[in-house]
């Protein structure tokens, strides 16, 4: 099964995703003028615009959904494998796909914030699915994608999740896997059955603690080991384009692992985040489109260089001779496998008593919520595909199926399941990154349109039908809301992020 798996991540993984995942995020970063550097600050004051709706989410609930599926186990046991495979400059290619997809991460944003639709409940709801067949008008694309995000998070990626929650504790704390698995699957089952609004303030209150936890305490070993900071970066740079003597031979494995375990982290263009996207109450698409990009920083420029910058600077790290995968060109942890157990050992170095179980429970955070958005992207794939019909089974059978998975996954090796949540992640992603470049021009004219009523001194409402989109009728009922609740205040025309 691993090497049947593993073929097919070697296609699907070929250069040419590599090169895609790129070349698109600097396209949309050109074609918008880098947004994400122009609009830096107004990203972060649109975290707090918009309220909670009974039809949606507010945009930070929106954003910690995303965010619960952006922060994951990719942010501790991907950068280590990443690492372990590419060299200290896997990590600069992490950066690079951040940069690059925060642009991504708009325009997909803020296509499902066009498209989106109400469910039978009258929830908000969206995603590829919907803009491929709404805006692509190509209903057999929109299906397969559907088909494939139901495989890939309904059954492939949260076991990646589960299996390093499992693998951190018996770690650290001695906790049996079967342990791990129950009370995953039980606290999982609590907030799924509870529905969006559950998940979404779930969400709201683990994500930000979560990562502001792991950062600051990242941030105290930088700290403590500020001297040699420098060095650091400069080994990044180096061994990212084969300038390091020790590091050289590694330079495409680094690009390669770089750009996957990037893409796997912060999901720019593989179109998991446009569906917490879709959920939430916003005036305008583009508003949620730059929370989404912000997102990406969030995740990769703070949570994995934190990780990152720990193992470097510690010197705990392995780095792999792919001329020999039983030498190392670097060894700095013996007998650990590549994943959370390198951030485990570094931590505990330093931290005695202390660093090892923070990890795992920093890990059993960033993991179980990760697995909550995956539950939802899942969900919202299966009512596209049976919005149709009265499949009143499909639903519970996710869930019953989901928590299956999380039990198993647990008890398993972790290289299977990573090796199928690379695939999940690779599949999701051809399909995204091709639809979108079809589908980028309502996304950027609806970025114009934001930025001239900015320009104007208003707080931007979104006209779809004089934006030129003309399949989104949910636009004039939420244009005509916003525009009574503004005129209401005799100071609406003033600048409100």
């Amino acid at each position: 099964m691993q090497d049947f798996v593993n073929a097919i991540n070697d296609w699907v993984w070929s250069p040419a995703l590599i090169y895609l995942c790129l070349l698109v995020g600097l396209y949309f970063s050109i074609r918008g003028r880098f947004l994400q550097v122009r609009h830096f600050g107004r990203m972060i004051r649109l975290l707090m615009d918009g309220k909670s709706s009974d039809q949606g989410v507010s945009s930070f609930q929106a954003l910690a959904m995303s965010l619960a599926g952006r922060v994951g186990t990719g942010n501790i046991a991907g950068v280590a494998t990443a690492i372990t495979f590419g060299g200290p400059g896997a990590l600069f290619w992490m950066w690079m796909v951040a940069f690059l997809g925060a642009s991504t991460a708009f325009v997909e944003s803020t296509l499902a914030q066009i498209y989106k639709e109400r469910d039978d409940k009258g929830f908000f709801i969206g995603g590829p699915a919907y803009y491929f067949e709404k805006a692509l008008g190509q209903k057999w694309y929109a299906v397969l994608f559907a088909i494939s995000a139901i495989a890939a998070c309904g059954l492939l990626l949260p076991g990646v999740q589960a299996n390093s929650i499992a693998e951190a504790m018996n770690n650290s704390l001695g906790i049996a896997p079967s342990i791990s698995a129950a009370v995953i699957a039980a606290l999982l089952g609590f907030i799924i059955f509870g529905g969006v609004k559950r998940i979404a303030s779930s969400a709201e209150l683990i994500v930000p603690f979560m990562a502001l936890a792991y950062i600051i305490v990242a941030i105290v070993i930088i700290i403590m080991h500020i001297g040699q900071l420098p060095d650091v970066l400069a080994l990044i740079f180096r061994s990212a384009f084969g300038m390091d003597s020790t590091f050289g031979a590694v330079l495409g494995l680094a690009i390669q692992w770089g750009v996957k375990r990037g893409v796997y982290s912060n999901e720019a263009g593989q179109g998991t985040g446009p569906h917490p996207s879709a959920a939430a109450e916003v005036s305008h698409p583009a508003k949620q489109g730059l929370v989404q990009a912000f997102s990406v920083y969030v995740d990769t420029l703070f949570v994995c260089s934190a990780t990152g910058f720990m193992l470097i600077i510690t010197g705990m790290y392995n780095v792999q001779d792919p001329a020999n995968k039983e030498a190392f060109l670097y060894q700095g942890v013996k007998g650990v496998a590549a994943g959370p157990g390198y951030v485990q050992t570094a931590m505990e170095n330093i931290m005695p008593g202390f660093g090892s179980v923070f990890v795992a429970v920093a890990l059993f955070f960033f993991a179980f919520t990760t697995i909550m958005a995956y539950y939802y992207i899942a969900e919202t794939n299966i009512r596209y595909l049976t919005r149709s019909m009265k499949l009143n089974w499909a639903i519970p059978v996710l869930k019953v199926v989901i928590l299956f998975v999380v039990i198993y996954s647990c008890l398993k090796t972790a290289d299977l399941a990573w090796a199928l949540g690379d695939l999940g992640v690779g599949l999701m992603a051809w399909l995204n990154i091709i639809g979108i470049l079809f589908l980028q021009k309502p996304a950027f004219a609806a970025l114009r349109d934001y930025e001239a009523q900015v320009k104007q001194g208003k707080d931007p409402i979104y006209d779809a039908r004089a934006n030129g989109v003309h399949n989104a009728p949910i636009w004039d009922e939420i244009s005509a809301k916003y525009r009574k609740e503004f005129g209401e205040h005799p100071d609406h025309d003033r600048f409100v992020p």
